[in-house]
């Protein structure tokens, strides 16, 4: 078994347990805030998967590396960063490796469920196969891996394991810690490995980045300590690390309950679970179709509610988490319901109120969306084959339209074997069973979702002292007395006219907000087009691997 290294944060020594994040050492160490904003205000984990860019650290004189997702290794010099980080022009200077090219007959954006089953039939069917996932492990945020040695938690992460092995018996090659930060027609990818430039020109490509958490937009949802329930879930199934010792979860959805339960587990003290959907068993109608659609995931959510039960948790229906306040070494979580309003004390936070697709590839290359008003957020159209309205791309789980994991893998089998066979490999003749699969997913997703309250809040009821880009800090109050002074016609008026979505996160949190807020002050409906424009880097890359992939395809490595 590997030995604990150690680093050091701000002088002081830290101790990291074998394949641990610098994330998950520093708060396993019970230190929360890792940079400070240009207000001076502290920042820690939040989105706990690389979008927020809220954890970003200095890490032996190089600023802005993500703490998330940066593993901690013997003798690292990390320091908190500041608001502006000097950059050392020694290491600006530095050219970066040559750029690699890859053109596969089918090219794998994420390594989630989605992304490894169809990485896995695409390969079985003959096609050569590349999967790139910006995290080093595999896996996605439904079967989160275990880093270093630890084996797999429970059935969840057993399985996860099982389809990562599949694809790569299959013979997909499946690449981690590559990040793609630009998608243009062609398709033609620009990403980077480890400070390399990724040149791809593949003959099909399958998006399948997943999903991130929609927070509860409340004062002091920016606090270090608090995080999504995701987040927390990762800290605790890759590294077993909790976010705390006690803790307080809150939001809406069946995620909120399985973390609750898994950190109770591991001996951390929930304090509540705050639910903002109603009791299930004051609903027998809603809870029957659920039982009915999927009878053994709808007995084990059942299993969950009475094992936290048995542990004495607080689960409290139609309760929102409605501001967080520093208390001490901790935090305070204020949460409304009908029994009145509760405050608890707790380490750590953990909020989830539903998700939002990461399609910024998918809205780079003109993919086709519309509006669903039911969940609040875009869907891709696909054809029956998972083929977006651009020839070649498709799309394959949550990315597209949120359906769940074993939806996902549906979806990414019959996005492998169509993708596959454009590339001239294989056929689709044979697609029931897969499609079966996913109809039986999507139908219970669709009951599950009746027993919880996942769509977006209105604009008008958020807290104008509340955050509302929490980049830019910009409260959601700042926001509305500049659409008083100027009225904005699209969310774009209102980015020019405070700053909101010109962040590090690049608006993915506080975009569809301000496309609410503008939508209701207009009267306009949302649609399509109500959100910011996705915009090229997509994700952080250095300025050494863009010329790098400049100067390659300048060359004629990338094939145009």
């Amino acid at each position: 078994m590997a030995a604990e290294c150690r680093f050091t944060f701000d002088g002081a020594p830290v101790a990291a347990a074998p394949g641990q994040s610098l994330a998950a050492a520093l708060t396993a160490a019970g230190i929360r805030a890792f940079r400070t904003t240009a207000t001076g205000a502290g920042r820690g984990v939040f989105c706990g998967m690389g979008v927020c860019q809220d954890c970003l650290v200095t890490v032996d004189g190089v600023p802005n590396r993500r703490a998330c997702m940066t593993p901690a290794a013997a003798g690292m010099a990390v320091a908190t960063q500041v608001a502006f980080p000097a950059l050392d022009p020694a290491a600006a200077a530095t050219a970066a490796p040559p750029a690699r090219r890859i053109a596969p007959d089918v090219l794998v954006i994420g390594g989630g469920a989605a992304g490894l089953a169809a990485a896995a039939e695409a390969a079985r069917a003959g096609a050569e196969v590349v999967l790139l996932d910006e995290r080093r492990l595999a896996g996605g945020q439904y079967y989160k891996q275990p880093a270093g040695e630890a084996p797999a938690l429970d059935a969840q992460q057993a399985a996860g394991a099982a389809l990562v092995a599949e694809a790569r018996a299959a013979g997909a090659e499946l690449v981690g810690e590559a990040a793609i930060w630009g998608a243009f027609d062609g398709p033609l990818f620009l990403g980077e490995i480890g400070g390399a430039a990724l040149v791809a020109a593949p003959r099909t490509a399958i998006v399948a980045t997943g999903a991130y958490e929609r927070p509860a937009l409340v004062p002091g949802w920016t606090l270090p300590g608090v995080m999504t329930t995701g987040a927390a879930q990762t800290l605790w199934r890759s590294y077993r690390t909790l976010p705390g010792r006690r803790v307080a979860v809150a939001g809406s959805g069946p995620l909120n309950v399985q973390v609750a339960l898994e950190l109770a587990r591991g001996g951390a003290e929930v304090a509540l679970v705050a639910e903002a959907g109603p009791n299930p068993l004051l609903h027998p109608v809603p809870a029957a179709r659920l039982l009915a659609a999927g009878p053994r995931l709808a007995l084990q959510g059942v299993a969950m509610l009475a094992a936290l039960a048995r542990r004495g948790v607080a689960l409290r229906h139609r309760s929102r988490l409605v501001a967080v306040e520093p208390a001490g070494g901790g935090l305070r979580a204020i949460v409304d319901g009908p029994g009145g309003r509760r405050a608890v004390v707790v380490d750590a936070v953990l909020m989830n109120e539903g998700f939002e697709p990461q399609n910024e590839i998918l809205r780079l290359l003109g993919a086709a969306m519309d509006h669903d008003p039911a969940v609040g957020h875009l869907r891709c159209r696909r054809s029956e084959r998972m083929e977006t309205s651009v020839p070649g791309l498709y799309a394959a789980g949550d990315c597209a339209g949120l359906g769940g994991a074993p939806a996902a893998v549906a979806e990414g089998r019959i996005a492998g074997r169509a993708a596959a066979a454009a590339a001239g490999h294989g056929d689709t003749h044979d697609l029931y069973a897969f499609e079966r699969a996913r109809g039986r997913a999507r139908r219970f997703q669709r009951a599950l979702w009746a027993l919880h309250d996942i769509r977006p809040r209105p604009a008008a009821v958020l807290d104008p002292a509340a955050t509302l880009c929490r980049c830019e800090e910009v409260t959601v109050g700042a926001a509305r007395a500049a659409m008083a002074a100027m009225q904005p016609g699209h969310a774009g008026s209102l980015k020019r006219l405070t700053r909101v979505g010109m962040g590090r996160c690049q608006g993915r949190y506080c975009g569809p907000v301000a496309a609410r807020l503008v939508s209701e002050a207009s009267g306009r409906p949302l649609d399509a087009l109500s959100q910011f424009a996705p915009r090229v880097p997509v994700k952080p890359v250095t300025v050494g691997a863009i010329l790098a992939a400049e100067q390659a395809m300048a060359a004629g490595d990338a094939g145009g």
